[in-house]
């Protein structure tokens, strides 16, 4: 074989395993009753901050204490040991990494989705 065809074969052969390896780890979103069966492996819940409970910020040990519920309606306690991120409770969706155990989801990271500033309508620029 030629030099260049061995060089290309061997340039294929590193994209597969690439493409494979990032197929394989693509996250997808669970439950918690999908978390819980997967204790201590890491994986990302979808849910909604449950208003009615409380927040719980202790600024000693940085830890935040709330209630989730996810797409299904499953209601957990979430530990969050990091500083509460700004305007928590305004968020319309929070996406959690992290992982559960007996009593409740840990996460690791937080994503929040905030509602626009655009969604009422009053604060929309002007169309000439």
């Amino acid at each position: 074989m030629k030099r260049n065809h061995i060089v290309s074969l061997v340039v294929i052969v590193v994209l597969m395993v690439v493409f494979l390896a990032t197929f394989q780890d693509a996250s997808t979103y669970n439950t918690f009753l999908q978390a819980e069966k997967q204790k201590k492996e890491t994986c990302t819940v979808i849910g909604t901050l449950v208003l009615t409970d409380s927040i719980v910020f202790q600024r000693e040990t940085l830890l935040l204490r709330f209630t989730a519920k996810d797409k299904e309606g499953e209601v957990r306690t979430v530990y969050y040991n990091k500083p509460k991120p700004i305007d928590f409770e305004r968020s319309e969706e929070i996406t959690m990494t992290g992982y559960a155990n007996d009593t409740a989801f840990i996460a690791q990271e937080i994503l929040m989705k905030c509602p626009s500033k655009y969604a009422d309508g009053k604060n929309t620029p002007a169309t000439p």
